[in-house]
Order: C-alpha cells, then structure tokens, then sequence
C-alpha cells in the first residue's frame, strides 16, 4: 500500500511521527508532504532527528496569507503533486488548514482519505478548525478516532461503523516517548523558575485574541493568575501580532517565553503548577502530565479531558480562574485519571488497520 501523509504544524509533525513510526514498524514507508503552514523555527533538523523522522519528501512552500489563500494554494499545489505520487490512501491529521486542503486535494484526485483524530466536535462553528473537522469526516474513507466522543459523533452523523476505529491519541504516544526526558531535563530552571511555582499560558484562538476587547480579557485572565504566582507566555505569532497591533501590553508579573521546541515545552508545562490555554493538544499532554489546566473556552472537542483528564472549562472569566487556583493552592484540584487507549499504541493500532 502506498501512502502519503500532509502536515503544515508542529502539532502535525508530533502528530504525524507516531502515525509514521507504527507504519514503519509494519514494513511501510510514507511520503511525507508539507505545506509550510507555519513558518516555525523549532522545526529544524534537530527536530526531526529527536522525532526520528526523515525531512519531508515534497515541501509545498505555501507563503502566508489569508486563510483562504493558504488553503487555495495548498490545493492547487497537492492536486499537481498527487497523481505523480499513485497513492493508495492519504493520511490527513487534526484539523488545521493543512488537513482540509489535503482532504479536499486527495478527493478531487480520487485517492481514498484517512482522518487520524476523525470525529472530534466543540458543535462551535465560528472556529474554523470545526469547519475542517466536519469536512474532512465527510470526504475520508478510514476515520480514526482518538476518544469515545469521537466514535459516537461519527455515527450520529451517519458514517458506516466499518469506517470507524477507536484507537487512541496519536500526540500521546509522542509524548510518551519523551516524558520522563521532558521532566528530567527541567527546563524551567532555565527561566530562573521553582517547580509547581509557575503558570504557563499559550492562548491563540481567533475568539482569544482577534479582537482588541477578546484579547484585553484574555490578558486579563493571565493578570489574575500574576498576581500569586509568575505566568510565562508562550505568544503564538498570531498572538504576538495582535499585540503589537492593538497597542497592547502583558500585565505586570507576565513574561514572554522565547520560541520553543517540542521536548522544551512539554518540560515547561510537566514542571508547571498550572496551565491556561485554548489548545486543544495542551489539554491531552497536561491530562497525561497531571498538570492542571484552565482551558480558556466555553467549549472543547476533546471532553475526555474534561471528564477524566486535568482540563477545566473557564473561558475568559476571572471568576472561574481564581476559583480554580484556590482550589490548586489547597491541594483539592482533582487529579487525571488514565484514559483507555492513550497507552502510546494508537499509531500501531492504525497501522494496523490500514495494512493489515
């Protein structure tokens, strides 16, 4: 079976390794596509080499733009590579721009689709990710699913039971791989931070930071946690591009962290003593590293880390944040529970199904 698999993120890339690891294990070897979603520094050779993946095969070179410029030059550009590359099946992974253009690409030129983290729904359509979910489950043939969630949305849509499969978080089996590395290395050290003495923030939705009143309140929030306990800040361009353009500044006790690579920032977050963020990955890696996390929206596609995990929903409010760390403070903050399936094996289980 010849694959192909696109990503455009540095999730993807996390993503994508351990889809890639447990093809390989079964005697496969799929070409690697990038679109250059994200201009990201931390993906540098020594990035692929800790991932152990090799440099991607075909990389599109997408400029920035618009999302709908992005996503039209990523299709036009899939839809001459792919007929030259005779695929059995293109993997597409998450739900960024990168995954619907590869969805949308590999139907227009008849190859079959696979969705790894099929099924996933916040039921909020003013995000695009959203969008992208819903259109990429349309178009797949193979949809695998990270949690039970996942499997029951696809069938109250409709989707044939025989193309659904539970098989567990592809991010954690990365991150499996490298937690107790990430701990050790104790990277907040280098920040001239105590363990569990510190928050981390990283918040980049649209409904976050787009607006110049949204973004004020989500500052507002990192205030409110500043002011007990220092909060580093991990600004997603997009974040640091609102900030300089609505003239915005960190509240006192906020500081930026400078870019990051993959194994860095986990140690941050493994050493935190709490983590706010509207990521849906940051919500998986601090359920399985226990740290609590205040997740700065009213809804998540991944309630299992709500339900079992160390996620909280608190949106923008103060009120919620300040309960939570009171709460934290006291030693009451409930602690994550095991979530099947998120055992590190989800890429072999996918392997499995694609190859037999």
């Amino acid at each position: 079976m010849k694959l192909g698999i696109v990503v455009g993120t540095r999730p993807n890339f996390v993503k994508a390794a351990a889809v890639i690891r447990g093809l390989v294990a079964k005697g496969a070897r799929p070409s690697l596509i990038h679109t250059g979603q994200h201009h990201d520094p931390t993906l540098s050779e020594g990035f692929f080499e800790r991932l152990e993946l090799s440099a991607p095969d075909h990389h599109l070179g997408v400029q920035a733009g618009s999302r709908g410029e992005q996503l039209g030059e990523m299709v036009v550009k899939l839809s001459k590579l792919l007929p030259g590359l005779k695929l059995d099946c293109l993997i597409v992974v998450g739900d960024v721009t990168s995954t619907a253009a590869g969805a949308l690409a590999a139907d227009a030129c008849d190859v079959p689709i696979a969705h790894v983290e099929a099924g996933l729904r916040s039921f909020d359509l003013e995000m695009p990710e959203e969008r992208n979910r819903r259109v990429v489950d349309a178009l797949a043939r193979w949809l695998f699913a990270s949690e039970p969630s996942g499997v029951e949305n696809l069938r109250r849509e409709g989707h044939a039971p025989h193309a659904v499969h539970l098989v567990g978080n592809v991010m954690i089996d990365t991150l499996l791989r490298f937690r107790d590395e990430a701990r050790a290395a104790k990277v907040w050290q280098r920040h001239g931070l105590g363990e569990r003495a510190y928050a981390v923030a990283t918040v980049h939705r649209p409904g976050n930071v787009d607006s110049k009143p949204a973004l004020a309140e989500s500052l507002e929030c990192l205030g409110t946690v500043a002011r007990t306990r220092p909060v580093v800040f991990a600004a997603h361009p997009r974040t640091q591009k609102r900030l300089d353009e609505f003239s915005l500044a960190l509240p006192p006790g906020v500081r930026l962290l400078p870019p990051m690579d993959y194994l860095d920032f986990i140690s941050m977050m493994a050493g935190a003593q709490v983590v706010l963020t509207d990521s849906g990955g940051a919500q998986e890696e601090t359920t399985v590293l226990d740290t609590p996390c205040l997740t700065m929206r009213e809804n998540t596609e991944r309630p299992v880390t709500c339900e079992r995990g160390s996620s909280r929903l608190v949106g923008r409010s103060a009120e919620k944040i300040a309960a939570a760390l009171a709460e934290i403070d006291s030693g009451r903050y409930p602690h994550a529970a095991a979530i099947p399936m998120w055992d590190g094996g989800a890429g072999a289980r996918i392997a499995a199904v694609l190859l037999g």
